[in-house]
């Protein structure tokens, strides 16, 4: 009777995991966005940056939505969520197809694509660290592998769909294939029970509440750490195809391989950062992160003619990205529990919105693009220096 139950509940665990990766597979679609900028502004003549503003948009809306996402997962289950949250990123994306000026661009992709997004992404991820309390960074490293996967996933196929049907018609496919796989996904969502586990998997020692949480230290040093760890990728990844046919001068067949390199690197980033981090702890994981993502900036403000040396210096950054990613709901796990995981890690995400938005604006500020990379380095220096402060919080209770 007990191996009976034992099966049923690895089942369960597995069952979870599988659907949390089908949703994020989905959603990690947002990281193909680099694919879209230049067909964009050839079909409509629209601005680069203009273009480039949906998906700095899109990822500061998500961010900001699963504030509310975390807590209503919390109050009513990650299935209904996630459902919710499918829906609304399909519907973005077919309003997005029928896009002929700028202001429904931002409505379709960014403001409602945003949402949805922002409705799927906490659910997997706090529903997957309650049925796996022990592997917390490998089951997120997978999870939100999955969502850096999606850009290498469904690269190629939209590459050749934009060529064909062309870049509007794109957008209306993903909103379809999109829908019946993340539907999919998040029917297989479920909180263990009791019977499914023992109590601390579902209640760490010591949870926080929001409130509680936001009046540590703790919080606002990871804060500004994610942050800063945040800045560097997503702004390499958002431009990839451009920063190699304008700042390295790949040609537009070379320059298209970014997206694909800077997907598996985002993917195998989360999950080997965040399964390392389970062994060698949270904080010095963090402390090399910094450390090969200054470097790398550094190297790409100041050498950047060759396509080898690009490509190496494209999968270092963007896989220390896919480590802050993975390594962030752990170590909030950790700090401050697992209870209402999903109202605490919806705060934290908002380092990365901003973050999303501090990326254009950095490039707006600067001359050349290289000099914005040169301060994205020493951003990462300071960073680096930040994770020697951390300290777990006090007790809540």
């Amino acid at each position: 009777m007990k191996e009976k139950t034992k099966d049923s509940r690895e089942t369960k665990r597995w069952q979870v995991l599988l659907g949390g990766v089908l949703m994020q597979l989905c959603i990690g679609g947002i990281y193909t966005w680099s694919l879209f900028n230049q067909p964009l502004v050839d079909t409509y003549g629209w601005a680069r940056t203009e273009v480039y503003t949906a998906y700095s948009l899109i990822v500061f809306i998500f961010a900001l939505v699963t504030i509310y996402s975390g807590r209503l997962q919390d109050k009513i289950g990650p299935r209904k969520v996630g459902t919710i949250g499918i829906i609304f990123f399909s519907i973005g994306l077919i309003v997005a197809s029928m896009a002929r000026t700028l202001p429904v661009l931002y409505l379709g992709y960014s403001v409602l694509g945003g949402i949805g997004v922002g409705m799927v992404y906490v659910c997997p991820l706090s529903t997957s660290l309650k049925w796996y309390p022990k592997k917390k960074g490998m089951v997120t490293g997978i999870i939100v592998g999955a969502f850096g996967l999606g850009g290498f996933v469904f690269n190629f196929v939209l590459s050749y769909l934009i060529q064909e049907i062309g870049v509007s018609q794109t957008f209306l496919v993903q909103g379809l294939v999109y829908a019946v796989v993340g539907l999919t996904g998040a029917q297989m969502l479920k909180v263990p029970k009791k019977s499914d586990s023992t109590q601390h998997v579902l209640v760490n020692e010591n949870d926080f509440q929001p409130k509680q949480m936001m009046k540590t230290k703790t919080f606002y040093l990871l804060w500004v750490i994610y942050f800063i760890g945040s800045l560097s990728g997503l702004v390499v990844i958002g431009l990839a195809q451009d920063i190699a046919r304008e700042v390295v001068g790949l040609s537009p067949q070379i320059a298209g391989y970014s997206i694909a390199v800077a997907a598996v690197a985002n993917a195998l980033g989360r999950i080997g950062w965040g399964a390392l981090s389970d062994i060698f702890g949270r904080l010095r994981v963090f402390s090399l992160l910094f450390v090969i993502t200054a470097l790398s900036m550094l190297t790409l403000s100041l050498w950047t003619n060759q396509a080898y040396l690009y490509f190496i210096i494209l999968v270092l950054i963007v896989s220390s990205f896919g480590g802050f990613l993975a390594t962030f709901p752990a170590i909030t796990s950790d700090y401050f529990g697992s209870y209402y995981f999903g109202s605490n890690y919806g705060l934290i995400y908002q380092a990365y919105g901003v973050a999303s938005l501090a990326g254009p604006l950095l490039l707006g500020l600067t001359s050349q693009d290289t000099q914005a990379f040169l301060i994205a380095s020493i951003l990462s220096l300071v960073g680096l220096v930040l994770t020697l402060f951390v300290r777990p919080p006090k007790t809540a209770y």
